[in-house]
């Protein structure tokens, strides 16, 4: 029996020894194809090649057979272009590659991005709705369906996951993000960049990731969209670059660089960020590409003409210049005149043909291209059903008194605002390849999960804004609200007959989709005022009112959570919306989103998040003179961070630890018993987090550094236990070496990041 064993061991040791040898090979030998391979092509190709691949124009508008005519078509045939996006539909694809890869004089094919943001024609939550599922499963499955669809016609590229960390909710592209926390952030983005490009990027149903923005672009100084950023390079690394990291680690095939200046130099042309943080400390050997005319941007930020702009940004790091042209027509001149080196262009040109070899495209152009695919692959029944699971797993329950929700599948609901029946708003920003008409709004939700059993009456109420300007600059891209031209008393007037028939009343208020996302910041972060008077008036007629929250930021909502009974926030829940909310609504699906945002009182508080650090003269929790607070508010928030109710109810027990001491190489274990007293199963999602009491630098009042989402029958108590580890009680430090430092440490385990037990152990 011992020879046996021995015989197993040591022939078991040879083999797994020799698996690992050959994969080891087998990369290794990739690799060296694969360099092989965009050697080859670069010997062949001129200079004027080599910077048309490091061109990047928006494909605009055409119609199938007018590609090879156009001005695009033109430039790919004469290799002045090197990928294309903004061109949707594998025909279009099909027709823009053929001219590469059969008129021009390399046959290199093209790379074909799109903003697959949140979703392709099946969409899915905004990213700040996603979050708040604290699913990092669901996440990737999203990005996984996302990548099916888009490959499916023709797209592999996808200029996605935004991971930057966003504090300021005056800040548009909030919507397009995770929220504030790195932590959370970083896990998101591993989950996006793996649910995009799989384990195998070569596989014609993966599409290449690209992280943005880099970097610290939500941090954009008074929430304005494209405004400076400016910070301690401490910040950065401690709470802003965590989630950028995080995707490089992930293996993400692609970065974008952010329009923001860093340091006094605009990100694009910012040699500290994508040379020496990005590839030499953090190792990515990817593709760097521009954003939007980020490279001629960088004249009116006031370093140089488009021709300094282009070679700085060239220096910088970055390879692929998006829509500026300014590579393109200004590169060659700036090698004549020594601003910049052959080397550099080769270098820039290798990584954009690497990027091809490794999606399979030097191989087969036309992988991507496959009708059949788009026939039935794309906004199936199966993807759009998935697509209401995680809708309805995305929004939170902000308040419910006396139980008001889930509501009855009977009597008179009366369902009024400008969002209940808005079909092209329920997708949210950065839906570009959605079919609006297909959406599913509040009012045919409800319709069809109550038909048969309970009246649905509906009433406009109130057009988005009073103000008919201010309404038209918040829908555009044809996500239209139609305004109705009746007075704002008129519109009222019509709801409220329509309430006083009603046992209940359902309000859809907020924003609409395109009030948040790129170039959507707001100064005022409350519900538009037409709108808040109809809410008011609809309070006023004694009914009960459940207010069914549409928005892409963190907002205002003081009074309301004084005053309305039952708040659901539902973000923008995408192509399936309508259907979700019905489901939450009426109980089919118990909420548990839980907020990725710190909600204010007011806008005043802004920019405010839980993780911050305490002054020498904290303020408790009213004024005090000569404390760091407000004459008129305490600093508290309407809705902490971490915060969500549920339909059922749940006791955390005290914190147990498994020794009170620790040392580097050491764990502990953090323990709590969480128990659904209900009569309901539920969803809960239990976080953790730390606070290093003395550090050599400040350190936030509280970290999140664990979460874990449950399900929890009714009357059934689970434990959860956490593993703490030195490299979670790890932080950058004054010289931005990484590590921790000995002392006490407190720990919370608790619902949201203010309801929480609390325990301490030490650092030796």
């Amino acid at each position: 029996m011992k020879f046996i064993t021995r015989f197993f061991l040591t022939h078991y040791t040879f083999f797994l020894c020799f698996a690992l040898l050959a994969i080891a090979c087998s990369s290794k030998h990739s690799h060296s194809r694969m360099d092989r391979k965009v050697d080859s092509l670069l010997s062949l190709m001129t200079i004027e090649e080599k910077i048309g691949q490091l061109n990047l124009p928006s494909a605009g508008y055409f119609k199938t057979g007018e590609a090879a005519n156009s001005d695009i078509g033109k430039k790919i045939e004469q290799g002045k272009v090197g990928g294309l996006f903004n061109i949707k539909g594998v025909t279009n694809v099909r027709e823009m590659q053929k001219i590469a890869v059969e008129k021009s004089r390399l046959k290199i094919p093209l790379l074909f991005g799109m903003d697959v943001i949140h979703g392709y024609e099946t969409v899915f939550p905004i990213p700040l709705g996603l979050s708040c599922s604290w699913d990092m499963d669901l996440v990737q499955r999203s990005a996984r369906m996302a990548a099916t669809e888009a490959s499916a016609d023709g797209i592999n590229w996808a200029y996605s996951p935004m991971v930057d960390i966003a504090r300021d909710a005056r800040w548009g592209r909030i919507a397009e993000g995770s929220g504030e926390d790195p932590y959370l952030g970083s896990r998101i983005a591993e989950a996006m960049v793996k649910g995009y490009q799989g384990n195998d990027l070569s596989a014609n149903n993966t599409i290449m990731a690209c992280v943005k923005h880099y970097a610290l672009y939500g941090a954009a100084e008074a929430g304005r969209d494209y405004n400076t950023t400016d910070m301690s390079h401490l910040r950065m690394y401690n709470e802003y670059f965590p989630p950028y990291k995080a995707a490089i680690d992930a293996g993400v095939g692609s970065v974008m660089a952010s329009f923001n200046e860093i340091d006094g130099i605009p990100a694009t042309a910012n040699k500290w960020l994508m040379t020496d943080v990005l590839r030499k400390q953090w190792g990515f050997n990817g593709l760097l590409v521009s954003d939007y005319t980020g490279v001629s941007e960088m004249v009116q930020h006031g370093i140089g003409d488009l021709l300094t702009v282009s070679a700085r940004a060239l220096d910088a790091g970055i390879d692929m210049d998006m829509v500026s042209e300014g590579f393109l027509t200004t590169l060659a001149n700036s090698l004549k005149e020594g601003k910049i080196t052959e080397q550099q262009i080769n270098e820039a040109c290798k990584r954009i043909l690497q990027a091809k070899y490794k999606l399979g495209l030097l191989d087969d152009p036309y992988r991507y291209c496959h009708e059949e695919r788009a026939k039935t692959e794309i906004f199936t029944a199966a993807n759009r059903a998935f697509s209401r699971s995680v809708a309805a797993q995305s929004f939170v329950l902000l308040k419910n008194k006396n139980n008001l929700l889930p509501l009855k599948k009977q009597g008179t609901i009366a369902l009024i605002g400008p969002l209940a029946d808005a079909v092209e708003n329920v997708t949210g920003t950065w839906s570009v390849a959605a079919n609006f008409s297909q959406s599913i709004t509040l009012k045919n939700g409800l319709e069809k999960a109550t038909a048969g059993k309970a009246k649905i009456l509906y009433a406009k109420g109130s057009n988005l804004y009073e103000d008919a300007y201010l309404e038209e600059n918040a829908t555009p891209f044809g996500k239209t609200l139609h305004r109705d031209k009746r007075s704002a008393g008129e519109l009222r007037d019509e709801a409220l007959r329509v309430a006083k028939q009603a046992d209940v009343i359902v309000a859809a208020l907020g924003e609409s989709a395109e009030m948040t996302g790129e170039a959507s910041s707001r100064s005022d972060i409350s519900i538009p005022d037409t709108q808040t008077e109809l809410l008011k008036s609809l309070l006023q007629t004694g009914k009960p009112v459940v207010l069914v929250l549409f928005n892409g930021r963190p907002m205002t909502l003081k009074w309301e959570n004084e005053n309305v009974p039952a708040i659901l926030d539902v973000w923008f829940g995408g192509s399936e919306a309508g259907d979700a909310i019905a489901d939450v609504l009426l109980g089919d699906v118990n909420p548990s989103g839980k907020l990725t945002t710190t909600f204010p009182q007011n806008i005043g508080q802004v920019p405010m998040y839980y993780a911050q650090k305490n002054t020498g003269r904290p303020m408790g929790k009213w004024f005090e003179k000569f404390r760091s607070g407000y004459l008129d508010v305490s600093n508290d928030p309407v809705y902490p961070f971490g915060f969500g109710l549920s339909y059922s109810q749940f006791e955390y027990s005290d914190i147990r630890l498994s020794k009170t001491e620790m040392t580097p190489s050491d764990s502990i274990i953090v323990s709590v018993d969480v128990a659904n007293k209900s009569q309901r199963d539920g969803s809960e999602v239990v976080q953790l987090y730390l606070h290093d009491v003395v550090g050599s630098v400040t350190r936030p009042v509280k970290e999140l550094k664990g979460f874990q989402k449950m399900m929890i029958k009714a009357g059934e108590t689970k434990t959860v236990s956490f593993t703490l580890r030195n490299q979670d009680l790890s932080f950058y430090r004054y010289d931005l070496s990484l590590g921790s430092e000995p002392g006490k440490f407190e720990v919370f385990v608790g619902s949201d990041s203010y309801h929480v037990k609390q325990a301490s152990f030490e650092l030796k």
